[in-house]
């Protein structure tokens, strides 16, 4: 199969590209960057601009994963501005490319996040639950899916990938828990009731190879291990797996004052079911924490 990534240099999209690449798929990677794809993405070929693929053979996929990390500043009105571009705008860029094209991709699976849906408190999220819409999280990722939508009025499959926070060794959510985890220094956030989903990168990986590949599955999509923990329990197992304490409770309102109204993303949750994965015949590689965070800390 052609085709075209974009977010192909991130944590989920270097490890798609690996996978592919064992495979023996034709890796295009629209990016910023264009001539650090081929080191960063298992030798996938960059493109500055989607015209570039004008004139080539079509595209048998497009796997929109791009967009500006959500947790890394302050949504302040600068930072909220350049998310909704990396989103929103790059994806309608998208589409309006796909939908030019002499043979428009059957295909496009396009990022979302579990944040869609707000914080869920304790009722139980499948793929039919509602938007939060009170965030701006959950805005964002209403409008992403919006535009993605898009591209069935060209006769594109569309999927839309509600990923959970990815579990990978060395990047991600990992990266930033694990050196104040390591020192014993780690601790639940506010009081430690709120869900966290997530999913190992492995089983990321997979599902959407497995929606790649299955002509039947479009729409929403919760990425996401079957086993969903509270805030607590998440601590309570990283540090046991770690061997170290975790004696450190970080209060509500420092998050509050020091995050603004991203505090969400830590002191909401989402009590979160895979509903749709599990009815598409997925079967998960890691669908428990411990084992899953066992495997991931394991030394080489």
């Amino acid at each position: 199969m052609r085709i075209l990534l974009t977010g192909g240099t991130g944590l989920i999209g270097q490890a798609l590209c690996r996978h592919w690449q064992r495979q023996g798929h034709e890796l295009w990677v629209w990016s910023r960057n264009p001539q650090q794809v081929p080191a960063l993405c298992s030798g996938a070929q960059g493109i500055a601009r989607l015209e570039a693929l004008d004139g080539r053979p079509p595209v048998d996929a497009v796997v929109n994963l791009a967009g500006a990390p959500i947790a890394s500043h302050r949504w302040t009105a600068p930072r909220r501005d350049l998310l909704w571009r990396s989103r929103v705008d790059l994806t309608r860029t998208l589409v309006d490319w796909m939908g030019r094209q002499t043979t428009v991709p059957p295909v496009l699976i396009s990022g979302s996040a579990t944040g869609w849906y707000g914080d869920g408190g304790e009722q139980w999220l499948s793929e039919d639950s509602m938007p939060g819409r009170t965030d701006f999280g959950s805005r964002l990722c209403m409008a992403w899916e919006q535009e993605a939508e898009r591209a069935r009025q060209s006769g594109a499959r569309v999927v839309l990938l509600r990923t959970a926070p990815v579990l990978a060794p060395h990047a991600g959510v990992l990266a930033r828990l694990l050196p104040p985890f390591r020192l014993g220094l780690g601790g639940t956030l506010g009081n430690g009731r709120q869900w966290m989903p997530w999913i190992h990168i492995e089983d990321q990986v997979a599902l959407i190879d497995h929606l790649l590949h299955s002509d039947t599955c479009s729409g929403p999509y919760n990425a996401c291990a079957p086993q969903v923990v509270r805030n607590a329990e998440f601590t309570r197992i990283l540090a046991r797996t770690l061997g170290r304490p975790a004696l450190l409770p970080v209060p509500a309102w420092a998050l509050r004052l020091a995050l603004g109204e991203m505090s969400v993303l830590v002191l909401g949750g989402q009590r979160l079911v895979p509903q749709r994965a599990r009815e598409a015949g997925f079967s998960w590689r890691h669908p428990e924490l411990p084992a899953a965070l066992g495997q991931l800390l394991a030394p080489p």
